[in-house]
């Protein structure tokens, strides 16, 4: 009986495993690519998938070996796969609390952010530091990966180490061509008032209970502008999501 059809499944390959992807290459699955390929989909030698390394490829291989704890797999054929956001979006997030920071983060990178930014504000709960730190970073990095694989995107956004909002203002590269976004409620601006925006875009999104207003002018003195979304006060894994919906129906792939 023929197997019924399922689309293939995208495993993540990270560029520092020994044998690299390139045509024809013979690799071992990562640990849980293999535990996820065998056990939960149950595939079989023969049985085709797709693995990208974040270089703007996908690569497809056949399962030649499952094992118990090892899947071997043949690159086949090498297609670069053209599915990025014509925005190149930095978002910058308020660390938020319980699975708010990991919701925003997965859909973000769905609707296409370039890079992620934790920022550690006046009102962020979650205090990070040193060996912490890294270590949340690393499962936010995860979480970006798994979106990447369900999403199809073949380049990885970096999640960068936690940083205060004074220490990510005061590291921006003041020559970049960037249009600077963050929300507030009573702000005068919306984005439409941007018809042709800068091709690199920073969005600082506040935590549960939004940035303060000292942190909204810190802001401000580094050439971002407030912008309001609606006349309702969104909560912070929306005010992310919202925004980034509307810069890609309005400049974006959306329209």
């Amino acid at each position: 009986m023929a197997r019924p059809h399922m689309a293939k499944p995208r495993f993540y390959y990270s560029s520092e495993n020994l044998v690299n992807l390139i045509l024809g290459a013979t690799v071992a699955l990562p640990e849980g690519a293999a535990n996820h390929a065998s056990r939960a989909l149950r595939m079989q030698a023969g049985d085709t998938a797709i693995l990208f390394n974040g270089d703007g490829n996908d690569y497809l291989c056949e399962l030649t070996s499952i094992k118990k704890n090892e899947v071997i797999a043949k690159v086949t054929s090498v297609c670069n796969v053209e599915r990025e956001s014509p925005l190149k979006i930095t978002l910058a997030q308020g660390i938020s609390t319980g699975d708010r920071m990991d919701y925003t983060i997965q859909k973000a990178v769905e609707m296409g952010v370039s890079a992620i930014q934790p920022i550690a504000s006046m009102r962020s709960v979650v205090k990070l530091a040193g060996e912490r730190a890294e270590k949340r970073r690393l499962h936010w990095q995860n979480i970006v990966i798994s979106a990447c694989e369900q999403s199809g995107r073949a380049w990885v956004p970096e999640v960068a180490a936690p940083l205060s909002l004074a220490q990510w203002l005061a590291n921006l590269d003041a020559e970049k061509p960037q249009l600077r976004l963050t929300l507030a409620p009573n702000a005068t601006h919306s984005l439409s008032n941007w018809a042709d925006p800068a091709q690199h875009i920073a969005l600082l999104i506040g935590c549960e209970g939004g940035l303060t207003q000292e942190e909204i002018d810190l802001a401000t003195r580094y050439d971002f502008v407030p912008v309001r979304l609606g006349g309702r006060i969104l909560r912070t894994e929306t005010a992310a999501l919202a925004a980034l919906a509307a810069m890609q129906t309005l400049w974006g792939d959306y329209n």
